[in-house]
């Protein structure tokens, strides 16, 4: 059975623009016949808000969008909130300690910053890491611990790590893009690249479809996949809302949360039905519920580009 999932960060209440990808990763699961998990990527205690997590699960109820495994329909593969899944990471960690591929890097924000200026790495992470800590000696190491608490970075073969994306198309990234990454910081947080793997693998997730922004942390996943000899799943990166700035739609494009438009008396199947239109699933935004469009869902039908969103069509979705 193909199973996907809606992995939200609790740390911010849904927009337009979660809703838009929670729809289009709940479509594809209900029209493959498959399972539909919800995930709290809550790994960052210190801005997630377990208040906010109440909020996107009453958001998602109110949008029609059911899960058959997550808060409140536990199933075999809790738990379903990355804090309490600490432990899974560890072993993890400690296996890719075992085989090598992990080492201690002490570098500081500040120096890490003043290496930013000339290659572009991948957008999401900054510029690439330049090694400066992979061949230090055991001596050089004891020396800088003394200092400092280390971060962990996964150490980049030579592989490559192309895929066909499901909505983007072929992706060919070179060996060593982005350069070496950080898997547990030196406060000892586990990092997202880490977690989302770890997470999807053992959930036995079939399809990941989240939002283009995390498209160019999909190669660090996939050597994550291989070195922990785990098959990847099928990834779709959809295109994001973006504010009238460009941007990601974010707190300073103004108050466009689903709980906001509830509160307003906006109904879902207006929501449902602008996003089905701007995801280029319908010809017009016309209000629909979540399940009448399962049956013409298809990824080819996702529009490639993002959407530019206006204060004028939020308008068009108030009473």
């Amino acid at each position: 059975m193909r199973r996907g999932r809606f992995a939200p960060t609790p740390s911010g209440d849904m927009h337009l623009g979660n809703a838009k990808i929670a729809l289009l990763s709940w479509l594809q699961m209900r029209a493959a016949g498959g399972a539909f998990v919800l995930r709290i990527e809550d790994i960052d205690i210190q801005r997630s808000k377990p208040e906010i997590t109440e909020r996107i699960i009453a958001d998602l109820q109110w949008l029609g969008l059911d899960w058959d495994e997550g808060p409140g329909a536990d199933g075999p593969c809790g738990p379903y909130w990355q804090s309490r899944r600490t432990a899974i990471y560890e072993e993890a960690l400690a296996k890719l300690e075992q085989d090598g591929r992990l080492y201690p890097c002490y570098c500081s924000r500040a120096e890490l910053l003043a290496v930013a200026g000339a290659p572009h790495g991948l957008s999401s992470e900054g510029a690439p890491y330049p090694g400066t800590c992979r061949h230090l000696t055991a001596a050089e190491r004891r020396t800088k611990a003394q200092a400092k608490s280390p971060s962990l970075r996964f150490a980049l073969g030579g592989e490559c790590a192309a895929f066909m994306d499901g909505i983007a198309g072929p992706q060919p990234f070179p060996p060593g893009s982005g350069g070496d990454f950080v898997v547990r910081r030196a406060d000892g947080l586990f990092s997202y690249q880490l977690a989302v793997t770890v997470d999807d693998a053992l959930m036995g997730i079939t399809d990941v479809l989240r939002g283009d922004d995390l498209l160019d942390s999909t190669p660090r996943q996939l050597h994550l996949y291989a070195a922990l000899g785990w098959t990847p799943p099928a990834f779709a990166h959809a295109p994001l809302i973006l504010g009238e700035d460009g941007r990601r739609l974010a707190k300073r494009h103004g108050d466009l949360g689903i709980g906001a438009l509830r509160q307003a008396g906006t109904r879902p199947e207006t929501v449902i039905g602008w996003l089905a239109f701007i995801s280029g699933l319908a010809d017009r935004p016309e209000p629909a519920a979540a399940g009448d469009l399962i049956s013409e869902f298809h990824l080819d039908k996702i529009a490639r580009e993002p959407f530019i969103l206006t204060e004028a069509m939020v308008r068009q979705l108030l009473p």
